[in-house]
């Protein structure tokens, strides 16, 4: 049943690297490359509009201490307070 909602999951269409755009395109890159621009982004953007204009969503399924983790990240790196454990559910 689970198959049904999971979406096509034929290997030959995972990615096995990650893509970052450039010039508009997206190519593969290094993980060192991908992360260091994902980083780059968010400096970016806390720089230009603070650390409310990011958040952390975790999921209440995991632990407590994972939560802990997600929290303490947006706070100490995102300098955030806009962290949802997505607790409703």
């Amino acid at each position: 049943m689970k198959r049904k909602f999971l979406g096509d999951r034929r290997p030959e269409t995972r990615l096995t690297q990650p893509l970052v755009r450039r010039a508009g395109r997206l190519q593969p890159a290094s993980w060192d490359e991908a992360l260091n621009r994902a980083a780059e982004l968010f400096d970016r953007i806390r720089a230009t509009d603070g650390g409310s204009a990011l958040g952390v969503f975790s999921c209440s399924k995991s632990t407590n201490e994972l939560n802990y983790l997600a929290s303490k990240f947006a706070r100490s790196v995102f300098h955030s307070n806009n962290i949802d454990s997505c607790n409703r559910t």
